[in-house]
């Protein structure tokens, strides 16, 4: 398999939420999680952790917390993206360092042919503390996202989504 160049999996990457009923490869699972690690952190301190589900009985109770979260019991994983607050080196920057690794997750799925859709639970009253107690999370790890993930059941055209009118120069 030919590797996708970054530009072509931004531009094709769409939220899947429709899987078939298929494993994916730990192989793959790991370079999701290494994609995750690579992206850059505030002052390198990567507050992140990851909780990686594949127990069906788990994936069931995510939606119970978590309304758009729906497809978690049909994926074949999800990915939780925590954040550390005893690791953080400034108050709240592991929000941005979560969402960089979260980003770089559908991306990387993507790439190697799964589908994957960002589900938010951090700040969403009631997600994070219901994905926290499931999952058994301390209370300084906060589930940012919860990403689904599998081989896609459902194929969705590119889409330009380039718009001049949001760009400004030099001032607004």
């Amino acid at each position: 398999m030919i590797p996708m160049d970054v530009l072509e999996a931004q531009k094709t990457r769409h939220s899947i939420r429709k899987y078939q009923p298929k494993p994916v490869e730990q192989d793959k699972v790991d370079k999701i999680l290494a994609a995750a690690m690579q992206g850059p952190s505030a002052m390198n301190a990567r507050p992140w952790h990851f909780v990686v589900i594949t127990d069906k009985a788990v994936l069931s109770e995510i939606p119970k917390v978590s309304a758009y979260a729906q497809m978690a019991p049909t994926a074949a994983l999800a990915i939780v993206v925590c954040g550390d607050t005893k690791l953080e080196k400034l108050p709240d920057l592991w929000v941005q360092d979560c969402c960089i690794a979260s980003t770089n997750i559908v991306l990387a799925a993507h790439a190697l042919g799964l589908g994957a859709v960002w589900t938010a639970a951090y700040p969403l009253p009631g997600r994070s503390e219901g994905i926290q107690k499931i999952l058994g999370l301390p209370k300084n790890v906060i589930p940012l996202s919860v990403i689904p993930i599998g081989y896609p059941a459902e194929s969705k055209p590119a889409t330009d989504r380039f718009d001049k009118s949001r760009v400004h120069k030099d001032k607004w």
